[in-house]
């Protein structure tokens, strides 16, 4: 029987855009659009233009657009770059069944080669489904997530993204399955990243898994090979990252249904197990119109995982971008002075002001036992806000604004593009982008996309 990787590679390679569900094809556009409205956002941060100054600097090859800046770069280093823009504020869509991940990290690895290759606008639609089909499946069959194994989500990234890199390159399956082979067995990535106080890497990982994909896709397509059973054999995914994979979940029904259909959205630029809480909290203090100063104290049940990762002692003292936002208590903190978490949320004009540090000290966060069991079905959390004057004021909440559950209304889509694209994009260039992703079935090519995501400001 043919190796679970060589399956998926066989299915890849023969979709076609008219397989996908008209539903597949509004998730597919819905998130491409949030995709680069969060790469609009990341183009300003510190460590995009780390690895901006470095990239286009090295140079290379005029394939691929760079977002924002325009420069064209070679696919595999675009990819990158872009990738990183997408990821860098923690803002960009979220699955999370067993484990989480943010398969959009993956769209970049595409978009690059698609520009190259000059493909079409249903090329693209495809290649996004296909590469959110890998990953959501990847993170449903690992039991328990490999999260819960100490290895961060870009490990299945590496994995997935080059069955959409290879797609859109219009490999056969044998190909695909190479790329792989070459891709999944070089690239784990340790859950270091995210534990303890967080640096530039927590942003990068993924964005590395997506480059990795582009260039196994690469190399596949000149006769590289690498090993099949990378996934279902000897020492390949389930052999080295026990203990239970259930295999089945990987191959069972594709193309019958589309998993991009159930994929998330964020509506805070934050981790996404503080959604829930974030909701929660927001909400109190806006229908019973708190001000910071007459809160007493604010106790948040939760998760194990979120209560473990996310409000550790350093998470009471972020000091950076990447800690801050996987910080409960500075999410906490930051919502309740201000009534809204936002990009600008983490900036150092926030980070160390006087009225959000003084939150911190009023906010505990405690493991609740019941809600493990509807957990990742739901993402039950309780948030409690006692009062100076005797107050008390509970709400309990399972599904965060952004889950399929709870989808973002349309128009608050829409700003949070605009918010994201401000300063880099004008407004004609805005809603040229939203018209040709809404479009996008009719674009022959590629390039009229990627034109309209470069800064005229």
């Amino acid at each position: 029987m043919a190796t679970i990787s060589r399956r998926i590679a066989d299915w890849a390679a023969g979709a076609r855009y008219e397989d996908l569900s008209d539903g597949a094809v509004r998730a597919a556009k819905t998130i491409l659009y949030d995709s680069l409205g969060c790469a609009l956002g990341g183009f300003r941060t510190e460590d995009v233009g780390i690895m901006r100054a470095y990239l286009e600097a090295k140079g290379g090859a005029d394939e691929s657009t760079v977002i924002g800046s325009g420069v064209k770069l070679p696919a595999v280093e675009a990819a990158l770059l872009n990738a990183l823009m997408v990821r860098a504020l923690d803002y960009n869509d979220i699955y999370w069944v067993q484990d989480p991940s943010h398969p959009s990290d993956i769209i970049p690895g595409p978009l690059a080669l698609g520009e190259r290759l000059r493909r079409s606008g249903k090329d693209l639609l495809l290649a996004i489904a296909i590469g959110h089909e890998v990953e959501m499946r990847l993170c449903e069959a690992a039991f328990p997530g490999i999260r819960e194994r100490k290895w961060h989500h870009a490990t299945l990234t590496a994995f997935a993204a080059p069955y959409a890199c290879g797609r859109m390159m219009k490999l056969s399956g044998e190909q695909i399955a190479h790329a792989a082979g070459i891709s999944g067995s070089r690239h784990a990535t340790l859950g270091a990243i995210t534990a303890g106080r967080l640096t530039m890497m927590k942003n990068t990982a993924d964005p590395l898994a997506t480059q990795s994909g582009v260039f196994a896709a690469e190399l596949a397509a000149r006769g590289y090979q690498g090993p099949e059973h990378v996934i279902d054999g000897k020492e390949g995914l389930f052999d080295a990252f026990g203990p239970e994979w259930k295999g089945g979940l990987l191959t069972d029904g594709l193309g019958e249904s589309w998993r991009i259909e159930r994929c998330g959205l964020k509506a805070f630029p934050t981790e996404a197990l503080t959604h829930a809480p974030l909701t929660a909290v927001i909400e109190l203090v806006e229908e019973h119109d708190l001000r910071p100063d007459q809160i007493e104290t604010i106790h948040v049940k939760t998760i194990g995982r979120a209560a473990d990762i996310l409000s550790d002692p350093s998470k009471y003292d972020p000091r950076t971008r990447e800690s801050a936002d996987h910080s409960l208590p500075y999410c906490i903190a930051v919502a309740v002075v201000d009534r809204k978490v936002v990009p600008a949320s983490f900036n150092d004009d926030r980070l160390f002001d006087d009225s959000v540090r003084a939150q911190l000290r009023k906010i505990e966060v405690t493991a609740e036992p019941a809600f493990e069991q509807m957990f990742p079905a739901k993402q039950p959390n309780e948030v409690t806000i006692t009062t100076r004057d005797g107050g008390r004021y509970v709400r309990y909440i399972e599904y965060p604004m952004g889950h399929p559950s709870h989808p973002i209304p349309q128009p608050s889509l829409e700003a949070k593009f605009r918010s994201l694209a401000e300063g880099v994009l004008s407004a004609d260039r805005q809603r040229a982008v939203k018209q040709t992703v809404d479009g996008l079935e009719s674009v022959a090519d590629i390039g009229e996309l990627t034109a309209r995501i470069v800064s005229d400001r």
